[in-house]
């Protein structure tokens, strides 16, 4: 919780526009404080659609090739999406989040943005999937500086990255954690 004091007829920096100086001997009287809880919150969504079939289905995440499955519609998305799979110890799926809708070519990542929401779910790991709306699931430069910089937010906060997926179409997909070894990827066998 913080506390913010309000004061009467004075600015936050204690800068007063007039041509007089002011008194150091006087200080601002306080009226009243202003507020501010943080309450961490998400619900439940019924979602009725085939990722929902998919996520009952699948339930415990094994290998790239079960996440593929469920992104599989991301292949002919004509923007750059980002979603996060949010999974508890036995990767389990807890939550699934849109963390970003970009472009054609880019998307916005910040690791503190992307990281919000798995702070709140409480998940143990966390699974990134984006797609190439080129169709062409090979890594850019960008991909991988971001990737770098999710995998070191999560180490210092206690969330293993398992693996950063790019859907590309016909059921293609590259893993940013072992490139050319997507769907036998070690990670997801140790919970």
């Amino acid at each position: 919780m913080m506390i913010i004091p309000i004061t009467e007829g004075k600015r936050r920096s204690g800068y007063t526009p007039t041509s007089e100086r002011p008194s150091t001997t006087t200080t601002p009287r306080l009226i009243n404080y202003r507020i501010r809880e943080i309450v961490p919150r998400y619900r439940d969504v019924d979602i009725k659609c085939a990722i929902s079939e998919m996520l009952q289905r699948t339930g415990r995440i094994h290998c790239g090739e079960d996440v593929v499955a469920l992104f599989g519609f991301l292949a002919w998305e004509t923007r750059e999406n980002l979603y996060a799979l949010h999974l508890d110890t036995k990767h389990r799926i807890l939550c699934l989040d849109q963390v970003s809708l970009g472009s054609l070519s880019s998307s916005i990542v910040h690791p503190r943005e992307v990281f919000k929401s798995i702070l709140v779910s409480s998940a143990a790991a966390a699974i990134f999937v984006h797609n190439h709306p080129s169709g062409d699931p090979a890594p850019s430069h960008e991909d991988k500086k971001i990737h770098q910089r999710l995998t070191e937010a999560g180490e210092l906060l206690g969330i293993r990255v398992l693996d950063h997926l790019i859907i590309g179409r016909n059921g293609a997909f590259e893993s940013l954690v072992s490139p050319g070894f997507g769907a036998q990827n070690e990670n997801f066998s140790r919970p």
